[in-house]
C-alpha cells in the first residue's frame, strides 16, 4: 500500500500524542529546576561527529547518505548522546559544571527487540565536568525521580562497571578486535561464546568469564572482591560500587559485573533502570568521560537517556479532559466565558456548520449552553 509505514515505524495519534506532551512538560520543567539546561541538535550531521568514539555499534544503528551540497558522508541521528557532548565541549566550552537536557526524534536501522520501534521519543540529562561519584549519584537520582513524575514504579537499577572489563581486559592483552567481541558477549550473557573466544588467552581468562556469575545484591560486591584479581583498576571500581550502594540505600540496587548496556562510549559505571511491568530496561546510562576528547576537549561527562514514547505507555497518568463545543453565536458574553475556559487550560472548539453528530468524534464531552442568561458547560449529549 502507497499510504502504508516502513516496518517498526508507526504514527502516533492524538491520544498519545496528549499523553506524550504532558510527560514531557512534566520531566523537562522538573529537569530545569535541577539546572539542567534544554539543547536541540540537528536532526542530521556528518557521520563522523555522530559516531566517532561510540563504536561500531552505534554505527550500525545510523542510517547513512551523502550530503549532496559538500559530497560528505551524513548519518541521520541514531543517539543524541554524542550530539549533546559536542554542543558542550565544542560549542558552550564552559569551564565548570555544566547540565543539559534533551528530547527528540531518533532513527535506527534496526529495532532493540521485536515490540520496539525504529523511532524512539528519547529523552535524556548529561552532567559535564565533575569526574566524582557525585554526579553518577546526582543523574541516578534524576532519573528516579522522572519515573516518580511519569507514575512509573521503579523496579530496580541494575548496575554495573566498564572499567572492571576494560581493566580485565588490557590484562589479558585482548586485541581491539577480540575485546569488542568480548563485550558483546557479555552483553547477551554468552558465556559458552565467549569460552570459545578466549581459550587462547591465559591472563586473566577466569576472571573475564566469572564476570556473568557476577550478580545479586550489594554483598556480590564481596564475592567479586575474593573472585577478581587484586588490581587497582579493579579494587578502585569495586570501592565505587560499595560508595554507590551506601548513598543511594533508599533505591532498589541490584549489581551486575557483565551488565555492560549501551554504546561503547561508557567507561564507568553503567546502569539500566526498569519498572512499570516493561520487559525491557526504560532507561540506560552511565559514565562515558572519553566522548569529549573527539571534539577536542576531554571532559569527564555521565547522563541517560530513557525510551519516551515507552515510558508514556507504561505511566498512568490520565489524558486531559474532552473538549468542550461552543455555538458559533456573537454573544459577547460567549466569548467572555470562552476566554476564560481557554485561559484556565479547557479545550473550547467552535461548532463549524455542518457537521452535527461528528463532535464527540473531535473529542467533545461537554458544551456551552446558556441559562438563566449565563454561559455554563454541561455534559455533552450529542446534536
Amino acid at each position: 500500500m502507497r499510504w502504508g509505514l516502513p516496518d517498526f515505524i508507526q504514527d502516533v495519534l492524538p491520544d498519545e500524542a496528549a499523553r506524550l506532551e504532558e510527560l514531557r512538560r512534566r520531566l523537562l520543567d522538573a529537569f530545569r529546576e535541577h539546572g539542567y539546561r534544554l539543547v536541540v541538535p540537528p536532526l542530521i550531521e556528518y557521520l563522523d561527529a555522530l559516531t566517532t568514539g561510540a563504536g561500531q555499534d552505534l554505527r550500525l544503528c545510523t542510517y547513512q547518505l551523502v550530503d549532496q551540497l559538500s559530497g560528505r558522508t551524513m548519518g541521520v541521528r541514531a543517539d543524541m548522546t554524542p550530539q549533546v557532548t559536542r554542543i558542550d565541549s565544542h560549542l558552550l566550552n564552559h569551564a565548570g559544571v555544566s547540565r543539559l537536557c534533551y528530547c527528540g526524534s531518533v532513527l535506527r536501522t534496526r529495532p532493540s527487540s521485536l515490540t520496539a520501534t525504529r523511532e524512539p521519543l528519547q529523552l535524556g540529562a548529561e552532567l559535564y565536568g565533575h569526574a566524582g561519584l557525585e554526579a553518577d549519584i546526582e543523574v541516578l537520582r534524576l532519573l528516579a525521580e522522572a519515573l516518580r513524575l511519569a507514575d512509573v514504579p521503579l523496579v530496580r537499577f541494575d548496575i554495573g562497571h566498564v572499567g572492571l572489563f576494560h581493566a580485565l581486559a588490557d590484562s589479558a592483552g585482548l586485541n581491539d578486535a577480540m575485546r569488542e567481541e568480548a563485550f558483546s558477549l557479555l552483553q547477551s550473557k554468552d558465556i559458552p561464546g565467549l569460552r570459545a573466544l578466549l581459550a587462547d588467552v591465559n591472563a586473566a581468562r577466569e576472571a573475564i568469564l566469572a564476570l556473568p556469575e557476577l550478580y545479586g545484591g550489594v554483598e556480590m560486591l564481596d564475592v567479586a572482591e575474593a573472585r577478581l584479581p587484586r588490581m587497582p583498576q579493579v579494587g578502585a571500581a569495586l570501592d565505587e560500587l560499595r560508595q554507590l550502594a551506601i548513598e543511594l540505600a533508599d533505591l532498589p540496587l541490584g549489581f551486575d559485573l557483565a551488565d555492560l548496556r549501551g554504546y561503547h562510549y561508557h567507561s564507568g559505571l553503567v546502569f539500566a533502570a526498569y519498572g512499570g511491568g516493561a520487559h525491557a530496561a526504560l532507561a540506560m546510562g552511565g559514565r562515558y568521560d572519553h566522548v569529549a576528547e573527539n571534539f577536542g576537549r576531554a571532559r569527564a561527562a555521565t547522563g541517560f537517556s530513557l525510551d519516551f514514547r515507552e515510558l508514556a505507555r507504561c505511566s498512568p497518568i490520565p489524558l486531559l479532559t474532552g473538549a468542550i463545543l461552543a455555538p458559533l453565536e456573537k454573544d459577547p458574553a460567549l466569548q467572555d466565558e470562552i476566554s476564560k475556559l481557554r485561559k484556565a487550560g479547557e479545550i473550547v472548539i467552535d461548532a463549524l456548520p455542518g457537521h452535527e453528530n461528528t463532535w464527540e468524534g473531535a473529542g467533545c464531552d461537554r458544551q456551552l449552553v446558556k441559562r438563566d442568561g449565563r454561559w455554563t458547560a454541561i455534559a455533552f449529549h450529542g446534536e
